[in-house]
């Protein structure tokens, strides 16, 4: 069997994964107040006169503590979420591109990150990388890079072990940002780092993205944007 071979099994394995990761975005979390048992009052015998007074005094003191204790701990500070979450879970399409690696060869994990920074990516959600709007990071990714292996993510704590065949590159439509702008700031950023990784970019059947290839994926995202009248945001923005 040729390398290119199980490599489009592995990239046809790795898909079914990649798009389970899509559509599952995490439950929330509720953070429950923390709530303090009160202590319970000690018992005390009787007291003669000239005693009753201070006794009195303590009383008020222990009510006061008590009272204290049984106010509701402040809630803990929300985790930060990592940038690169959809808002939604709704698409109808996905566009795919690959980076892989040449026959005989991997991609290692610290030359990714390398190339993923230098290609404007930031690393969040998911453990994977994320494109995402300027100065608009809710809005959710333009499109996203994983890894083909199982799970599909990149653990930064072992990065420098990691070898994989190749990348997946994904975009779901609808996408923060018109269908066709999001492939012009996708399918450059694949160029890039396989520019960067000695590696080649594949389309979604596996073979070499060639130019007639991309002038038909134009020509159908025109198509979707005017059939969806994607609002752009703002003026023109180049990635």
């Amino acid at each position: 069997m040729s390398d290119m071979t199980l490599l489009r099994i592995g990239i046809a394995v790795a898909m079914s994964l990649l798009l389970g990761a899509i559509i599952y975005f995490g439950r929330n979390r509720h953070d429950g107040q923390g709530r303090r048992v009160p202590r319970a009052a000690a018992d005390r015998r009787a007291a003669p006169e000239s005693v009753a007074s201070a006794e009195q005094e303590a009383g008020e003191r222990e009510a006061a503590a008590v009272a204290q204790d049984e106010l509701p701990l402040p809630a803990p500070a929300p985790e930060r979420e990592p940038p690169g979450r959809r808002p939604h879970d709704q698409f109808d399409r996905i566009l795919t591109l690959y980076v892989a690696a040449k026959a005989g060869c991997t991609l290692r994990g610290t030359d990714i990150v390398v190339a993923a920074e230098k290609a404007g990516l930031t690393f969040g959600y998911m453990d994977v990388f994320h494109r995402l709007v300027d100065g608009r990071p809710e809005l959710g990714p333009i499109f996203s890079v994983a890894n083909i292996l199982k799970p599909g993510s990149f653990d930064m704590a072992r990065i420098a072990e990691l070898e994989t065949p190749a990348i997946a590159f994904f975009l779901t439509l609808p996408a923060p940002v018109p269908a066709l702008d999001a492939w012009e700031a996708m399918e450059p950023a694949a160029q890039r780092m396989a520019a960067l990784l000695d590696g080649v970019v594949l389309d979604e059947e596996r073979n070499a993205l060639g130019r007639q290839r991309i002038q038909h994926i134009r020509e159908e995202l025109r198509a979707y944007d005017r059939q969806h009248a994607a609002p752009p945001l703002g003026k023109s923005t180049r990635w």
